[in-house]
């Protein structure tokens, strides 16, 4: 090797670690590290502005690496360019409990941004990140001030385009005028099943155009020099998001690789690697980096001074717009809550805590949005195009649509996968807590990204309206009848099901108080009356599950949820007439009451009476505690006004007071 490294070797050392730490794992991804390395070079020694000892910089620009299986070779730029990974990190490349995990996490690996690995959503997080910086510099900046000013890079392959996920992102970006996204397209012509020609031939850059896109290329992605003189002419751009193609051959280097599936998902074998070690002129061992090659991949002198210049014109701005400096710093430095969050839930709870007025659930998020909005401003909405049903705007919100971003609702048009991937990257970018509104049943189409920000701890906030065959005539496409079970089994999600205006302010302001967890709330279509409460009910419905309505000498226990409590309350009064007194909990978030200690739990659900369920919605779920009986819908709905589906389907007060009295009759002795 030369001394002092060349671009050349800084590719090779990012091949070599690849390949070596696949190997010693014996599992893994080195084909597309090892076709991305000058790529990668290009970007982040001549472009990506960051500081590796302080990752968390707020200005810095955003990398994304949306192939997430290709996690060495973001793990090996992490290495060289100093931040905290040591090679003995990447020595213990997929090993339980390593900080190198399969695919990158957020939060577990010092410098990742997101946590990749579906195919697409690291795209679309991308997106989200973008916009959040274009949203930021609109609300902070000021003349003479630029305190918000980066790019985000994201690098992708064949399968996050053919994810259909990818369109939604890449129209969202183009009409939004993302002008420092850049998306730097790893176009190898190889998946996992071969060349991808077969099953993949879209004109890729007339795609990109199509949807608002400049498209640079193809260049040459192993000429380090093209790519450098690429990313130059992005930066240029002033009103269009950034796609360059970078032709390149998965396993570059490889000899008998290079070009082939087996390069994708496989370890190259020990012979292979001796092989390429020679072909690309890297005579070192594994895992050995000369100190020359360091020397050029270290990015901490760089990062710092581009830090402290940074902090040298925040200073300057504090100086001269001291409130909004520390605004800033809240929001997203200190990602906390305003000082005065705690006593805007108060009066959240003053006002909705014993309202009397009969509502939809939607409605009365709606009303609780406009009191809360005002008071924080970092919520940012949206829906996908069904803002007047999912009623997710304020007074006084604005718009975020085409090029124009003055306001706080996000028109996402008909895009909820999309929608709900940009909200985790809204939410990983800081500054903002998003939310954003659909359909409950078609939370099927978000649901990965769903799982993504629980997997992540994001406070991300999900609004799913027309919650039951409440809805009525959309008929069984729109009715939902498991969506609500299947989201309480995602881990770290809480989903809160309010029955009326009460129930949902505590909704909303326990979501907005969760900092590591997201949120959904499933709203109703329908009216739901009103129900009566103590102010220390009004405080218990925080814990996810409380005592609604007691009788002495309960002989059993009603447990409900949204608008079938209204209907466990008046089956109650009715079996009050029949000498068959009952206790009826609501239970608005299964999640969050299976989160409290085992004595509320049981002091709740009382214990010696028989437990009964009902939920519109599919009814083994309420087995897990202990309902000896349901009442659900276990088929899918039907078509007609709301109360006659509710009647055909058998879901009334009648037949919950029957339901009643034939469970006690069979476990009576």
């Amino acid at each position: 090797m030369t001394s002092p490294s060349t671009p050349a070797d800084m590719a090779n050392a990012l091949r070599a670690l690849s390949m070596d730490a696949v190997q010693r794992a014996n599992s893994g991804h080195p084909g597309a590290p090892m076709g991305m390395a000058e790529m990668a070079v290009a970007l982040w020694s001549r472009h990506l502005r960051h500081d590796p000892s302080d990752p968390q910089w707020p200005d810095r620009d955003r990398f994304v690496l949306s192939n997430g299986h290709a996690s060495m070779l973001l793990y090996a730029l992490l290495h060289l360019t100093g931040h905290d990974l040591s090679i003995d990190d990447l020595k213990a490349f997929r090993q339980l409990g390593s900080r190198t995990a399969g695919h990158p996490e957020v939060g577990h690996t010092p410098g990742v941004e997101t946590t990749t690995g579906p195919l697409g959503q690291g795209l679309t997080n991308a997106v989200g990140f973008a916009l959040a910086e274009k949203l930021l510099a609109r609300e902070f900046n000021r003349p003479g001030h630029t305190i918000v000013d980066h790019r985000t890079y994201v690098f992708h392959g064949d399968g996050c385009l053919m994810e259909g996920i990818s369109q939604e992102a890449i129209s969202l970006a183009g009409v939004w005028q993302l002008n420092k996204l850049v998306a730097l397209y790893d176009d190898n012509g190889i998946s996992i099943d071969g060349p991808v020609q077969g099953w993949f031939a879209d004109d890729t850059a007339g795609r990109f155009r199509a949807s608002g896109w400049d498209v640079i290329g193809p260049v040459d992605g192993h000429d380090i020099d093209a790519v450098d003189a690429a990313l130059a002419q992005a930066r240029r751009s002033v009103d269009k998001p950034v796609l360059i193609i970078c032709k390149t051959r998965i396993g570059q280097g490889s000899p008998n690789r290079a070009d082939t599936a087996k390069a994708h998902g496989e370890p190259l074998g020990a012979a292979e690697i001796a092989l390429t070690r020679e072909a690309i002129g890297w005579p070192h061992a594994p895992f050995e980096i000369p100190d020359a090659v360091r020397l050029a991949w270290d990015g901490r002198e760089d990062g710092q001074a581009a830090h402290r210049g940074w902090q040298r014109r925040f200073d300057a701005y504090r100086a001269e717009h001291p409130q909004l400096a520390a605004e800033f710093e809240r929001r997203v430095m200190r990602r906390a809550l305003p000082g005065d969050f705690a006593e805007t839930v108060a009066e959240a709870l003053v006002r909705f805590g014993p309202s009397t007025e009969n509502v939809a659930s939607r409605k009365a998020s709606q009303k609780v949005l406009a009191q809360l909005a005002p008071r924080i401003p970092e919520l940012l909405g949206g829906s996908a195009d069904l803002t007047g049903s999912n009623l997710t705007d304020f007074p006084g919100c604005g718009a975020v649509q085409g090029g124009h971003v003055e306001g706080r609702h996000i028109h996402y048009g008909v895009r909820e996968f999309g929608m709900a991937a940009i909200m985790n990257g809204l939410a990983l970018h800081g500054g903002y807590i998003p939310y954003g509104g659909t359909f409950l049943t078609f939370s099927d189409y978000s649901r990965n990204a769903i799982r993504m920000a629980a997997l992540m701890k994001q406070r991300v906030i999900h609004v799913f309206t027309h919650d039951s065959i409440g809805l009525g005539e959309d008929g069984p496409t729109h009715q939902p009848v498991e969506h609500a079970a299947s989201l309480r089994l995602i881990p770290n999600l809480d989903v809160w099901r309010p029955c009326d205006e009460a129930e949902t302010a505590v909704a909303w302001c326990h979501a907005l108080g969760q900092g590591e967890r997201p949120s959904a709330l499933l709203l109703s279509r329908q009216n739901l009356p009103a129900q009566p409460r103590t102010p220390e009910q009004v405080v218990q419905i925080r814990r996810g599950g409380y005592v609604l309505s007691d009788r002495a000498q309960a002989r059993a226990v009603l447990l409900a949820t949204g608008s079938e409590v209204g209907m466990a309350v008046a089956a109650q009064q009715r079996l009050d007439a029949l000498g068959v007194p009952v206790r009826v909990v609501s239970v608005p978030s299964s999640t969050v009451f299976d989160q409290q200690d085992a004595a509320w739990r049981r002091e709740v659900l009382g214990s010696g009476q028989p437990r009964i369920g009902v939920e519109a919605g599919v009814s083994r779920w309420w087995g897990q505690y202990g309902c000896v009986a349901a009442l659900g819908v276990d088929r899918f709905g039907e078509s007609g006004p709301a109360a006659a589906v509710f009647e055909h389907l058998g879901l009334t007060v009648e037949a919950l007071v029957a339901l009643v009295q034939h469970t006690l009759a069979a476990e009576a002795p």
